[in-house]
């Protein structure tokens, strides 16, 4: 295994070395469809709970005003993320150029009715300042129960159907990270979605797949997907040696996806990933399948997708709401 791993980081590293030295040439960053929405998209999403984890309320703006002057375009966010923190910082960000941006926001009902799906909907618009979202996406869909909550009457999926009727959203999704049989639920109600929202990195494939399991079938449907979780939530890919952050980024913005969105909380992090952005090009199929290959040991019980295999990445409010104690409840 190390000799197989030694080989693929140096083999890699050179294409990563050409791209950094295209990236200084000025290249943009490449725009892609949303799906059938008509929406073009940033190859290159900022992540709105690391928003949220930035420093300071001007490191947080600094890294909006740069990505978007960079060509970034697309924002992600949640009505949960921070306590509403990370809402504020992007709507502060984004004022007077709202225009120039693709913002979603999730709503975070966790098994409530479509009234308490409202009310966080009008609290996001106040937060962010703006009339409308592009796309409104149901959080964290993780728990088997979630697709029949969500579907029952009066529940979320109503929702986002009365909120795209009134104007103040565009598009609806959902998103979730646990199993991809819980996304293949949802979908499975034949539900009119614009975007779907799902973990996909260079382990995934090998271990309850997101990318081998619902992004063919999201793709087949003309839904946009939105990539997360490419270095493992918080880098713990790189951290375990699995993958060096050029490979594993290029990696999950090569999948056939509309946008990767990525956690930034600084601007040395945004530099590093802008680096990569610009004039992005994609691995080839059987590079994509080397990397899966080199990374199949790493991948196979989980222990680093801590997101499916934890509790770590599940927010307290859902687990709250499903009647499971708090993670600082939990055993260490």
């Amino acid at each position: 295994m190390d000799v197989t791993r030694r080989t693929f980081v140096e083999t890699f590293t050179l294409g990563a070395a050409a791209l950094a030295a295209q990236a200084q040439s000025g290249a943009e960053i490449p725009k892609r469809p949303l799906g059938r929405t008509g929406l073009g998209v940033s190859a290159l999403g900022i992540g709105g709970y690391h928003l949220g984890s930035a420093n300071s309320d001007a490191e947080a703006t600094q890294i909006v005003s740069e990505a978007l002057d960079a060509g970034v375009n697309f924002f992600d966010n949640a009505w949960e993320y921070h306590q509403g923190l990370s809402e504020e910082r992007l709507g502060r960000a984004l004022k007077g150029n709202r225009d120039r941006a693709v913002v979603m926001t999730k709503v975070c009902t966790h098994g409530r009715d479509k009234n308490v799906a409202m009310r966080q909907l009008e609290e996001s618009l106040t937060r962010l300042q703006t009339d409308h979202v592009d796309v409104w996406q149901i959080h964290e869909v993780i728990y088997e129960t979630d697709p029949e909550l969500i579907f029952a009457p009066n529940g979320a999926a109503e929702a986002l159907l009365d909120a795209k009727r009134q104007g103040k959203v565009r598009f609806v999704g959902f998103t979730g990270h646990k199993d991809p049989s819980i996304h293949l639920k949802m979908l499975s109600h034949n539900f009119p979605f614009d975007t779907v929202q799902m973990p996909l990195n260079c382990l995934d494939a090998t271990f309850r797949g997101f990318e081998t399991n619902v992004l063919p079938e999201v793709n087949r449907r003309g839904i946009a997907a939105l990539g997360m979780k490419s270095l493992g939530g918080s880098g713990e890919l790189v951290r375990e040696g699995a993958v060096i952050v050029t490979i594993g980024l290029r990696y999950a913005m090569s999948l056939p996806v509309a946008v990767t969105i990525a956690g930034i909380d600084s601007q040395s992090v945004l530099h590093q990933n802008l680096e990569l952005a610009r004039g992005f090009q994609p691995f080839s199929a059987t590079e994509m399948q080397a990397i899966r290959d080199a990374c199949r040991f790493d991948a196979s019980d989980g222990h680093m997708e801590l997101f499916k295999t934890t509790k770590i990445y599940d927010g307290d409010l859902g687990r709250e709401m499903h009647g499971f104690p708090s993670s600082a409840e939990l055993p260490v």
